[in-house]
């Protein structure tokens, strides 16, 4: 499924327009981005939480020249899938 397959799925469920569907989901996935950007975690009860990770520095490897090399810490999303979701992936 991809984001325009999301939007008709929402305007049939909710039984609203597609413009408003779109505009809908874009703020929702705006509002997620805002708020990992400021940090902040996202947790939607049954669905799952949003976060931000902090992945340490390391050594890495150049694949085409086998060099070592430095790879700096960063900041990544990170996604862990509540029970709700859990469930329903396990019954198919």
């Amino acid at each position: 499924m991809n984001k325009s397959d999301l939007i008709d799925a929402v305007a049939g469920d909710a039984d609203i327009s597609k413009a408003s569907a779109g505009r809908a989901v874009d703020a929702v996935l705006g509002g997620i981005g805002d708020a990992l950007g400021n940090g902040d975690s996202v947790s939607l009860v049954g669905f799952g939480t949003f976060s931000v990770r902090h992945r340490a520095a390391r050594e890495g490897r150049n694949p085409q020249t086998g060099a070592s090399m430095h790879i700096a810490a960063s900041k990544v999303p990170g996604f862990k899938a509540g029970k709700g979701l859990k469930d329903k992936v396990k019954a198919g």
